[in-house]
């Protein structure tokens, strides 16, 4: 498998990932992980996963975890650079519109899990 970075501001992911992959931790919110992935982007690297690859609409899990190549290429691609700018907008105007739930523990717990789990079943 060639190297990936996984970008992510999930515990969980990175727990289980860094075993695995290069990952970047995130300590910030979805939004955050996006710009650090689009800073990526700009110097060359290429998205591998959707940014917003689930049903689960941005604003009702704090959790992302992508994955973009893990080398950059010569040029910016600009496919990828049009997802990470498309979910951005995306999740500030959820953000904006609606705000992220107050989520007990278990149900923070809960997303950790489907995120990981959706990000392990794509790259592993």
């Amino acid at each position: 498998m060639k190297p990936i970075i996984v970008v992510t501001n999930n515990p969980m992911s990175k727990a289980e990932l860094e075993k695995k992959c290069n990952v970047e931790f995130v300590d910030g919110s979805t939004t955050e992980v996006f710009k650090r992935t689009r800073d990526y982007i700009h110097s060359g690297h290429r998205l591998l996963t959707h940014p917003i690859m689930s049903s689960i609409k941005p604003n009702q899990t704090p959790y992302r975890t992508v994955v973009i190549t893990g080398e950059p290429g010569k040029e910016v691609d600009l496919q990828s650079l049009q997802y990470i700018e498309e979910a951005i907008h995306t999740t500030e105007k959820f953000l904006r519109n609606f705000g992220i739930p107050d989520w007990t523990e278990k149900i923070l717990e809960d997303f950790q899990l489907i995120d990981y789990d959706l990000i392990y079943h794509a790259i592993l």
